[in-house]
């Protein structure tokens, strides 16, 4: 993939693979599934990286079954990506190398991240970098088992303002061969609240300037991620929240990298199909309409926002059970709604946290070797 010649950006590489535009859809528990990907990845022409729900690696070496379900790309999806969460070195080593063996990606992200409690509280996600001997050697044996494969990571600025971390894991990523860094620029007591610190990305830019950095948080339109990269020097943007309830996002970053096009607003009729092709691809993957439906309905308030809908409609909306039913409910509404004014911005959670839950001495010794629990490998995600 080449860049557009009038474009002032570059293609962003990692590995073997190159992206134009330099977008990556972040991975999301219950939303980055295979069918949402196919969404982004229509409405992009195929451009950019589409990582896969976070996976626990003790889950994947194990087999588990929805584990195995939600590693499994269409054959269209180039290159594969699979965002691995791990708080054993060993373990973590194990399924780098079923990876591999198995082919079943093309790159591998790490999840240093997570600022859910129940996972900092035991040492996992977000709280992982300030041990910064258990993340090198949790790096060491994924870079060492990874072979051809490229190895990135995603982490936070810091577990709070006290304990900033991103500056020296970065080096230590670098000194272990990952091949790229993504940086949420909020802290993990920050959660999703208030306003990601962007000269956070740029001073991690300056630091490792060997790999490419990429910035991610608050990038809710294509001006933002292009703003981000021209403000901070990022490689290339990761986008998160920023795409519930818009898959479309991908394809006004193409144009907007390429050639600074402004996007296209859809009116309700073309967001509508939007959410039954989504419905009915949720149907597909999980062999079941109802199902299908169901998983769907976490997508209603995001798709909906700022259009005339109702919260009558809006509750029918969010319990129906079948394509029918979601399809007859949107023809009632006004389909010729134009884009409405307060439909951007902020989507899924914004609160931030008082404080950060961590285990009973963590903070004591940044180097000193620990042992976290298996049970804070958690079906969750976020970074």
């Amino acid at each position: 993939m080449t860049n557009d010649a009038a474009s002032p950006y570059a293609p962003l590489s990692i590995g073997p693979h190159t992206l134009w535009p330099p977008v990556v859809l972040a991975p999301m528990a219950g939303i980055t599934n295979a069918p949402f990907r196919t969404l982004c990845r229509e409405f992009s022409g195929g451009k950019g990286i589409f990582v896969s729900e976070m996976i626990t690696t003790r889950a994947l070496v194990e087999r588990d079954a929805k584990t195995m379900r939600l590693i499994h790309f269409d054959a269209s999806e180039k290159p594969r990506s699979i965002q691995l969460y791990g708080v054993d070195p060993v373990t973590v080593g194990r399924a780098v190398r079923m990876i591999v063996d198995e082919d079943l990606a093309d790159h591998i992200d790490l999840n240093f991240g997570c600022p859910v409690p129940k996972v900092t509280r035991k040492g996992g996600g977000a709280a992982m970098p300030y041990k910064r001997n258990l993340m090198r050697a949790i790096l060491r044996e994924a870079v060492g088992n990874a072979g051809a494969l490229p190895v990135t990571m995603k982490m936070r600025k810091g577990i709070d303002d006290d304990h900033m971390t991103y500056l020296e894991a970065g080096r230590i990523a670098v000194e272990e061969g990952v091949t790229a860094i993504a940086l949420h620029g909020r802290t993990a007591a920050q959660h999703y609240g208030g306003t990601a610190d962007w000269d956070s990305i740029a001073r991690l830019k300056e630091s490792v300037p060997e790999i490419p950095v990429l910035g991610n948080g608050d990038i809710w339109s294509a001006e933002d991620a292009v703003r981000m990269v021209r403000e901070t020097g990022c490689d290339g943007v990761v986008v998160g929240r920023g795409c519930l309830g818009r898959p479309w996002l991908f394809g006004d970053l193409v144009a907007a990298f390429e050639h600074g096009g402004a996007p296209t607003a859809p009116t309700f009729r073309e967001v509508a199909a939007v959410m039954v092709r989504h419905a009915r691809l949720l149907g597909e993957w999980l062999e079941s309409e109802e199902r299908g439906v169901i998983d769907f309905r976490k997508h209603v308030a995001w798709y909906t926002k700022g259009f005339s809908v109702g919260s009558d409609m809006r509750k029918k909306l969010a319990i129906a059970s079948s394509l029918d039913e979601l399809d007859a409910l949107l023809s009632e509404l006004d389909l010729d709604q134009p884009w409405p004014v307060g439909a951007d911005g902020p989507r899924g959670r914004t609160s931030g946290r008082d404080r950060v839950v961590l285990p009973e001495g963590w903070l004591d010794d940044p180097y000193a070797c620990v042992a976290v629990s298996a049970d804070a490998e958690l079906d969750t995600s976020g970074g």
